[in-house]
């Protein structure tokens, strides 16, 4: 806890009239948002005294991502994956859900199957239908509480146009560290039906389980590299979404550059603000990171403990990102998000996932404002059950 000492993540910041997508939502102060996977801290100072430095510079032309930035990813790839990656092999993007929308044009053709296991990050829902691409949804299991593949039923679902796989691991919003295992497990089904990965692994900087340990799909091995799109920003891990930076790894040169096709003349290369506060996440901010992590993994607890306080609500195992994935099914209510809402708190409801009966809370926030958040959904849950 030694660095923690150092950052201030209980330090509340009003954020209400900024414009912010999260707390300008319900156009009150009164409603406390905890549906957008944005944490309500600042970002490092490391990163604010990056985007200073940068901004004094006073030019703000059209830019390209520094070469220096493309080694570091490779550095960071390497130490912290034991991951050999050729700086060729990086695709810079605007942000993540970009990606997903342009690794869905790349692979096939309009009418083609693109699959993905449910509930899951909204975007994965939306993005196979913009790219004229059909969705294959497959659901998760519960084992136990613990959200898993189900591998016999994926494989039967399998369609002769199915073309691609969309992975979130870790996974939003269940939270879950795949393991090994499993990844090699659906890289094997995928290799069998000649299917591409589109791996999203934006949250992997955020592992919350000690016990647990983030395994980028492409090191699996060079013929699942071959067949993997790779995406990764700073944005969650570093809380920097607004700054619009992230890159796709692709090894195989013919995917790199069919996707590079679909992006030509459409998606705009990262900001200077964004390849500046990238550099210095990666570079400059492991303390921090550090301390946040300590942070988060108590903010679990006080949810965990305040779930065990509401006989009608489950919780998933979070083994990773900051969001808990709420079962209200047994709450009895007909609109439990609504609900709440009416009670003074924003939940991201289930539905948008593929998750009807469940929701989504966001523990990124100084601990007050999670206790205040948990107390009144507690307070609305024993009042419904009167």
């Amino acid at each position: 806890m030694e660095n923690s000492v150092r950052y201030d993540f209980d330090e509340l910041v009003d954020r209400y009239g900024t414009s912010s997508m999260k707390w300008d939502k319900y156009g009150s102060r009164e409603i406390i948002p905890m549906w957008l996977a944005d944490m309500d801290f600042r970002s490092p100072p490391e990163i604010i005294r990056a985007i200073e430095q940068r901004t004094a510079h006073g030019f703000f032309g059209y830019t390209l991502p520094p070469r220096e930035l493309n080694l570091l990813i490779v550095s960071m790839l390497a130490e912290t994956y034991d991951w050999s990656v050729d700086p060729e092999w990086l695709v810079w993007l605007p942000g993540l859900v970009c990606g997903l929308n342009v690794s869905c044009r790349t692979v096939g053709e309009p009418g083609d199957d693109v699959m993905t296991a449910v509930p899951v990050y909204p975007p994965f829902l939306s993005a196979p239908g913009f790219g004229g691409r059909n969705l294959i949804k497959v659901p998760l299991k519960e084992n136990s509480g613990c959200w898993q593949f189900d591998f016999d039923r994926l494989e039967q679902m399998i369609t002769p146009n199915t073309r691609m796989f969309i992975l979130c691991n870790p996974h939003n919003p269940v939270g879950r560290v795949f393991s090994r295992s499993e990844l090699a497990e659906l890289a094997s089904i995928c290799d069998k039906y000649e299917i591409t990965i589109c791996s999203d692994e934006i949250h992997c900087g955020l592992i919350l389980d000690k016990t647990k340990k983030h395994i980028p799909t492409a090191t699996l091995g060079p013929e699942i590299a071959d067949r993997t799109i790779t995406m990764m920003a700073p944005s969650k891990t570093f809380n920097t979404p607004g700054l619009g930076c992230a890159f796709a790894v692709i090894s195989n040169p013919k995917l790199r550059q069919q996707f590079k096709n679909v992006m030509a003349g459409i998606v705009p290369r990262p900001n200077a603000l964004g390849c500046a506060a990238t550099h210095a996440a990666f570079s400059e901010c492991a303390d921090w990171h550090a301390a946040l992590l300590d942070y988060l993994r108590d903010n679990l607890a006080t949810v965990s403990d305040a779930i065990r306080q509401m006989p009608s609500v489950a919780m998933s195992p979070v083994e990773a990102t900051y969001l808990a994935w709420l079962d209200l099914r047994a709450t009895g209510i007909k609109d439990p998000v609504k609900y709440i809402l009416e009670a003074g708190v924003g939940l991201q409801d289930g539905i948008e996932f593929d998750g009807p009966g469940f929701a989504r809370l966001n523990f990124g926030c100084p601990r007050k404002l999670l206790v205040e958040g948990l107390n009144r959904i507690k307070a609305a849950l024993e009042k419904h059950a009167k």
